[in-house]
Parts: C-alpha cells; sequence; structure tokens
C-alpha cells in the first residue's frame, strides 16, 4: 500500500529529491545527469524516484515550477489587485528566476522553461483578476490571463536580449500605466 501524497515522509523524500537534481545541476548540464545520478545523490534507489516523478523531464518541470513559484510567492499576490507594485514584483521574481536558471545548465529546455513561466503567471494573473473583476465575464478574465502572462514573459525575454543593462523595475515600470489604463475599462 502506498502512502498518501501528504505524508511527511513522502514529501520529504520529494524535497531530497529535487534538492538533489538541483544541486547536481549545478555542477552537469541537464542532458547529462542520469537517475542513477540523482538517486546517488539523494542516497534512494530507482523505485522511488519513478513513485515521486515519471522521469527525469517530470522531475526538471517540477523541481522549475516549484523554484518559480517559491520565487513569485503566490500567496503574496493571491490577495493583490493588480497594481504597479505587483506588476514590477512580478517581474523581478521572473527576471531573477530567469538568471539564476542561465547560471545553470538548462540550455536546450527554453521552451520548458517558458512554458512553466507563462503557465504560472498567468494562474497568478487570472486569481487577481477574478478577485478585481469579479462582475467580468470569466472567459474575458482567463483571455486576459494569457496575454498578461506571455507579455510579462516576453518583457523579461526582451530584457535578457538586451543584456540587462537597466534594472528590472526600470524596465517594465514605463509600460505599467498603459496595462493599468486598459484594464479599468469596463
Amino acid at each position: 500500500m502506498t502512502q498518501p501524497k501528504t505524508d511527511p515522509r513522502v514529501l520529504r523524500t520529494r524535497r531530497l529529491i529535487m534538492d538533489s537534481f538541483i544541486e547536481l545541476s549545478a555542477k552537469k548540464e541537464f542532458k547529462d545527469i542520469t537517475v542513477k545520478d540523482i538517486t546517488t545523490e539523494a542516497m534512494i534507489n530507482r523505485a522511488t524516484f519513478y513513485y515521486h516523478f515519471e522521469d527525469i523531464y517530470d522531475l526538471l518541470e517540477k523541481a522549475l515550477s516549484e523554484v518559480l513559484l517559491v520565487k513569485l510567492d503566490a500567496d503574496v499576490y493571491k490577495d493583490d489587485t493588480l497594481n504597479e507594485e505587483v506588476f514590477v514584483s512580478i517581474f523581478i521574481a521572473i527576471t531573477n528566476f530567469q538568471q539564476s536558471l542561465s547560471n545553470r545548465c538548462h540550455r536546450g529546455y527554453e521552451d520548458t522553461i517558458a512554458r512553466i513561466i507563462r503557465e504560472q503567471l498567468e494562474i497568478i494573473f487570472y486569481k487577481m483578476l477574478v478577485k478585481q473583476k469579479a462582475f467580468a465575464e470569466d472567459k474575458a478574465l482567463k483571455g486576459i490571463a494569457v496575454i498578461l502572462s506571455w507579455g510579462v514573459y516576453g518583457a523579461s525575454v526582451e530584457w535578457k536580449r538586451k543584456g540587462m543593462n537597466v534594472k528590472p523595475e526600470d524596465f517594465i515600470k514605463p509600460a505599467i500605466p498603459y496595462l493599468l489604463s486598459g484594464m479599468d475599462h469596463e
């Protein structure tokens, strides 16, 4: 009989696997990391690894999602409305996340990383929009959340492409009044 996923031992083991993976990714290219490397580092067996993750790509995706959620600190945003401070805070979290990844070895997985960032942003923006625009049609709020997630992600890519010469907050702030004025229309 398997343990429920909320069992503290299961959560500790899952965290240990992720931490071992992150530790290894600082030393090796992702393509060179094997399940055996992870199980050796975490001091677990293969069956334990596969109990928690389908494969190494599943681990990559879940580890990146969790790291991003910590950087975004989704709980901080769940009660907020979309304002300049929130946009700046989210943009800084995204650019910090991208910089930390560029110091690691995840080249070749940009599409996965981009999708994870956009999905997490979409969830955060949607939750804030629902709170802020409770009367609006759900389909419209989901569309706005998608547009904002792609836009903020795209702005972070552009910031990085331009050499990161400007502080992230100085890069995003000029655009925020235009975003907010568009959202104020009923």
